[in-house]
């Protein structure tokens, strides 16, 4: 157990570093202030997640301990998008249905937006 807590952490360590450099890298090179970096970022761990993921499935070989420190530690790190659409694949796959992944991201995004903005207001007044 202890070692699977120190993999996360350096997974996450360096997907969230990553995350950052590769951000900023991205908004300094663009006009404007679309969060395009962000996108990417989401978009491009959303694939990791999807490659580390079928990596470690029936058919990989990767150990627990590997699919640890990349899925829930670098992906992770690097972005919450990547395990949340992740999870959405999941629910489709695992017979729960599309609409039930539909419904989770509508209600994840709301619930999302909400908890924002209420933080936002806690700290406003």
């Amino acid at each position: 157990m202890l070692k699977d807590i120190i993999l996360v952490g350096i997974g996450s360590f360096v997907g969230g570093s990553l995350r950052m450099v590769i951000s900023k890298y991205i908004q300094l090179a663009i006009a404007g202030s679309f969060p395009l970096g962000t996108m990417v970022v989401n978009v491009l761990g959303c694939f990791l997640i999807g490659v580390f993921s079928s990596l470690s499935g029936e058919n990989g070989g990767i150990s627990t301990s590997t699919r640890l420190l990349l899925t829930t530690g670098f992906c992770g790190g690097f972005t919450t998008f990547s395990t949340f659409m992740n999870e959405n694949v999941g629910l489709i796959k695992g017979g729960d249905g599309f609409i039930v992944s539909v419904l989770y991201i509508l209600v994840s995004l709301a619930l999302g937006f909400i908890a924002v903005l209420a933080g936002r207001v806690v700290v406003v007044h």
